[in-house]
This record gives C-alpha cells, structure tokens and sequence, in this order.
C-alpha cells in the first residue's frame, strides 16, 4: 500500500530521507513535491503525520517525535474562526512580535506550535492540545492576549482530578 502527499518542504524531508526511512520503518520516495510513503498502514498513518509535522515547519526533533512517544498532532486553521476579513492583523496577533505570542503559548500549554500561513500545527499531550486550541481561537476572536495568559495559568495550577480511589485518612 502506498500513500501520497504533497510538501513544499520537500528539501528537509529529503535531507533527512534515511532518518526518516529507518525511524518510520517506510520506503519514501518523491516526484517533485509529491511525496509517496510506501509500508504497513499503521508505519504509513505514523510516516504521513510525521511528514506533515515536518512540512508545517516543526523540527525533525518534535516531528519525530510524534512516533516514539504518545502525542498528538492536530491542525487548525486560522480562517474557520476568523469572522472578519483582515487576516494579516490576526496572523499578527498570533505570532507577536519576534514570535513572543507563540512562544508564550508554547509554554503555558506545553504544546510545540508552528505557524505556516493561516495554519497553527500543534504537537503535544492529548490533555495539553485542547486548552491549546482554546487560547489559539480566543486570540484569533479578539481575547486579550493577558487575558488568555491568565486562564492558561490558571488551569496549570489545578490539582489533579481525584477519582476517589485512594484510602481517605482519618
């Protein structure tokens, strides 16, 4: 079975073709842009979000690792939850100046965040991607940016959800 997709980072994909190949245990080759991802379907599902991580601009580090640990990686575009048309301002928003805005982010959520265009890919624990997206949307609809800082600390300090199975002390 083969699957196929399209980067337009194809030069850091082929730079670290052989990485890639023992890594995900696939056989990639291209054509151009087109990049084919030959395999098991389970090695070809991993090979495709790691080539996909890759060519939103994560580095090979956070890609790969994608593979070897148990986290996601989700997608989102800015334009689904843009309403008005001045998308550059909100791209603005989002990166801040010198990048703080992601950075900042970044932090609070322990999420890896990319921007490539108007899309926002997102590495991270399955708990951590939701408030993630949460802050990402709220920025892009206006929210103060300390606002969202706020919110974003504020869940980081909430204790761990007890489900009532350890021995209450008298």
């Amino acid at each position: 079975m083969t699957s196929i997709m399209v980067s337009d980072k194809i030069v850091r994909i082929i730079k670290n073709k052989k990485r890639l190949e023992k890594t995900l245990n696939v056989k990639i080759t291209n054509a151009g842009k087109e990049v084919s991802v030959a395999g098991s379907p389970e090695n070809e599902y991993e090979a495709i979000r790691v080539l996909d991580a890759l060519n939103i601009g994560f580095s090979f580090s956070d890609a790969i690792s994608l593979k070897e640990s148990e986290l996601e990686f989700d997608v989102i575009n800015i334009r689904d939850f843009v309403r008005r048309g001045n998308i550059e301002k909100i791209r603005g928003r989002l990166i801040g100046k010198e990048g703080r805005v992601l950075a900042a982010l970044s932090q609070l959520t322990k999420c890896s965040l990319e921007m490539k265009g108007n899309e926002i890919g997102i590495i991270g624990n399955p708990e951590d991607i939701k408030p993630a997206i949460d802050a990402i949307t709220q920025i892009v609809q206006g929210s103060k940016h300390a606002n969202v800082y706020k919110s974003l600390e504020k869940r980081k300090e909430e204790p761990l959800l007890d489900l009532g199975l350890k021995e209450k002390r008298k």
